[in-house]
């Protein structure tokens, strides 16, 4: 079914949001997906409605709602940078609680079975929320600084699948290791896929970094993860 747009209450105002849902009244399993550093794209949105077309109540959220210019061109890294700064932790995780409450409250929702995936910035983002929201699975994709939210694993309560390329330059290898070990010694669900030659964004077409078979071994491992972990 086609997405429209909605709009979440949050404490700063109202969060925009495209919101895909699949055919049928359900009960139906959700999804979050968390934008990229270039904002809530039409990227994003056609992430969203595939994940829809699976059996997935899907909410992409415009976390720069806040901003009156919130779309960076993939050429403009800059823009985007700028952009991604502003937010902070505290109001990333305030807006991941009202997107939650949002996605739980619609009709035909199974509101004990969300998951959450998310790209580049959206990737961390999908990293955090696993470590402090009950969320029954997340996918981030080539998440730059989840090295760095590693103190919080503890509190990761869901299975997990993790992508990066190999050739990431935003990412080093060696931050990927930390992340595999640090998950591996909390003994959590997760698993750390690395593919060779790809670089950061490789799951978008849209992108010169696009690698097609990275992609689509990425999605099917997506798809296997929230199938089992939220159609149970």
């Amino acid at each position: 079914m086609p997405g429209q747009t909605v709009q979440i209450r949050t404490a700063d105002g109202q969060m925009p949001a495209h919101l895909a849902r699949p055919a049928g009244a359900g009960p139906f399993p959700g999804v979050i997906v968390w934008m990229e550093a270039f904002g809530l794209n039409d990227h994003i949105k056609s992430v969203a409605d595939r994940i829809a077309a699976e059996g997935y109540v899907t909410l992409a959220p415009d976390l720069y709602y806040r901003e009156p210019d919130r779309v960076a061109a993939y050429s403009d890294l800059a823009k985007a940078i700028g952009l991604m700064s502003k937010l902070s932790d505290e109001r990333i995780a305030a807006d991941v609680e009202s997107a939650l409450a949002f996605l739980k409250a619609e009709p035909g929702i199974r509101a004990d079975r969300i998951g959450m995936t998310g790209f580049c910035m959206g990737g961390r983002i999908t990293f955090l929320a696993a470590t402090r929201f009950p969320i029954q699975a997340a996918a981030p994709f080539y998440g730059g600084g989840i090295a760095g939210l590693l103190k919080g694993a503890d509190g990761i309560r869901c299975p997990m699948v993790l992508f990066f390329g190999e050739k990431d330059g935003f990412i080093p290898l060696a931050d990927v290791d930390k992340i595999r070990e640090r998950l591996e010694a909390l003994g959590k669900e997760a698993e750390v896929v690395v593919y060779p030659g790809a670089d950061h964004g490789f799951f978008c077409d849209e992108r010169p970094s696009y690698q097609a078979a990275a992609a689509k071994d990425a999605w099917r491992r997506l798809t296997t993860l929230f199938a089992k972990s939220l159609k149970s």
